[in-house]
């Protein structure tokens, strides 16, 4: 049991502090509003120079300090949304003292707010009239809908900015310097066009094909997990299930929807079992199960960073895919959508930038080795689909300012002593420049 308490902890530290702050505004997915505007009000205290663009984005600056300020700004960005809904988030400390995590009834919020937080509290020490750290021009970009779409950095405005080298600070372990990652490809499958019918009266009927059961067939002949691996890279091809529905799921749903308009629209409150921790048992509970469905969907997403690999694992399930139309013969349909959402992203020759944090890793006593990652990320669009003010791609890298927990789970947790030595290194990288 540990003799401290997270008051303490946030009273001591500014970057806690601002950590939780952000933390306790729930920021889903197209929902940063709140706090987008508590970071607004941040910048505006301390004097920055900050506005959001078309999209809700927020782009500061600040100038360079005397014999820097000409020189070419770097790029810091992270992203204000999380995963998870509008719930209330409750930070609290774990019984060890080492972790800040949730009272977990839902995810912290740490992806990507401590990036976030690691940026602002740099920017507020930077811009302080006390400060005599010298530091070429930044720019800071915090966007939204990272976690869904990437919708808010495809819609930035990168001609705005002047920066060439960017640094992402979105990874989950302190040190980690990520210089290439795998594209994003997505796959959308629909069954339909089958009779339908009764299933009290009409299963024996061959001609009336469940689309729920022709899902899972298809499904049996696509892999999950690893499709290629490769020393020393690690995982180079995946595959993941990511959703499925099917039944009359889609008319429980829409009912749910109605209800809790009409709650709304009356100002009660959401009936509890349209909460997000009772959806899945109130639809399989209340769905009719009499029905031989004649609609299913699945989606999954790919990631790869060999395009060969990634086209024999399409190829595999494009055949699946035929082989039961041909089975079925027009009892049911099944259609293949593939929709490519993130270009991978390469590393660069210049490795200017990632040589200057390697080196301030080393002057704060943290491991840092380039290296490569298996996720989608904002510096896949940075480095192959925007230019900035002079006309040129972008050159990222992403980082870990801290040493983070299950994200994307109700178990997410941050090391917040590992946090405070990942503010240091970023400050390091910073005044390195």
């Amino acid at each position: 049991m540990s003799n401290i308490d997270l008051c303490e902890i946030e009273q001591q530290y500014e970057l806690i502090n601002l950590f939780l702050q952000l933390c306790r505004i729930p920021s889903p997915p197209l929902g940063e509003a709140a706090v987008a505007e508590k970071i607004m009000q941040i910048f505006k205290s301390a004097g920055i120079e900050a506005e959001y663009d078309s999209y809700g984005n927020i782009i500061a600056r600040l100038p360079g300090t005397e014999g820097l300020a000409e020189k070419q700004p770097l790029l810091l960005s992270a992203h204000m949304d999380v995963v998870g809904g509008s719930e209330p988030v409750n930070p609290r400390l774990s019984e060890d003292g080492k972790y800040i995590e949730t009272d977990k009834t839902r995810t912290l919020g740490a992806d990507d707010k401590a990036g976030v937080a690691a940026i602002l509290d740099l920017a507020l020490k930077l811009a302080s009239p006390d400060n005599r750290i010298p530091h070429v021009p930044l720019e800071i970009i915090f966007t939204r809908d990272e976690e869904r779409g990437m919708t808010g950095i495809q819609n930035l405005d990168a001609s705005k900015l002047k920066a060439k080298y960017a640094i992402i600070a979105d990874a989950d372990k302190l040190g980690e310097l990520d210089c290439e990652g795998a594209g994003f490809t997505n796959i959308y499958i629909r069954i339909h066009g089958g009779k339908g019918g009764h299933s009290g009266i009409n299963i024996h009927e061959t001609d009336r094909v469940s689309a729920i059961k022709v899902l899972s067939e298809l499904d049996s002949l696509i892999p999950q997990g690893v499709y290629h691996y490769d020393d020393p890279k690690g995982v180079i091809t995946s595959i993941n299930a990511g959703v499925t529905i099917g039944g009359t799921a889609d008319t429980w749903i829409a009912e749910a929807i109605k209800d809790a308009y009409e709650a709304g629209r009356q100002g009660k409150p959401l009936p509890d079992e349209y909460q997000r921790k009772n959806i899945m048992d109130m639809v399989t509970t209340y769905s009719a199960l009499n029905v031989i469905t004649s609609e299913a969907a699945i989606a999954y997403s790919i990631r790869s960073s060999q395009p060969d690999n990634e086209t024999g694992l399409l190829t595999l399930i494009k055949n699946a895919v035929d082989t039961l139309n041909a089975k079925y013969n027009d009892l049911i349909r099944i259609e293949l959508d593939v929709k490519q959402h993130l270009l991978p992203f390469v590393k660069s020759e210049d490795t200017y930038l990632s040589d200057v944090i390697v080196k301030a890793a080393e002057q704060c006593g943290i491991n840092c080795t380039p290296s490569s990652f298996h996720a989608g990320a904002e510096t896949h669009v940075l480095a192959n689909e925007k230019k900035n003010y002079y006309g040129e791609l972008f050159n990222p890298v992403i980082i870990g300012v801290a040493d983070l927990e299950n994200i994307h789970s109700t178990d997410e947790k941050i090391d917040w002593q590992s946090f405070l030595k990942g503010r240091k290194w970023l400050e390091e990288i910073v005044t390195s420049l």
